[in-house]
């Protein structure tokens, strides 16, 4: 089981290791947002602090109507106990769980601020 909290915005926030292919590890806190369909979003900065590995674009149109372009990178997530390979987007921003990464998995939220 994978716990979290809720933070002080009311969102459902938890703590993933991730890591790149040449071992390099790092937790992040990761918002879940059941409106992300993708996998994980991380920062271009930790993209490159991994090193992770670039697999191609992505684009995506946010709740404002525009159309975005994200890099892809492969990541490994601990998830659960185990390694979860993902494919992670880019983006200046908290990092995202989203609903490819929950396939499978029964989120149960308490919504009380921690």
């Amino acid at each position: 089981m994978i716990e979290g909290v809720v933070n002080a915005a009311y969102e459902p926030v938890v703590v993933l290791a991730v890591q790149g292919p040449s071992g390099q590890a790092s937790e992040i806190e990761a918002i879940i947002d059941t409106g992300f369909t993708g996998f994980l979003t991380v920062t271009p900065a930790l993209a490159a602090e991994l090193e992770l590995a670039l697999e191609g674009t992505s684009r995506a149109t946010p709740a404002d109507g525009s159309e975005v372009t994200f890099d892809v990178y492969d990541v490994a997530v601990l998830w659960d106990g185990q390694a979860k390979y993902a494919l992670a987007e880019t983006a200046d921003t908290t990092p995202l769980v989203g609903m490819r990464m929950l396939d499978r998995h029964n989120p149960n939220i308490d919504a009380c601020r921690r």
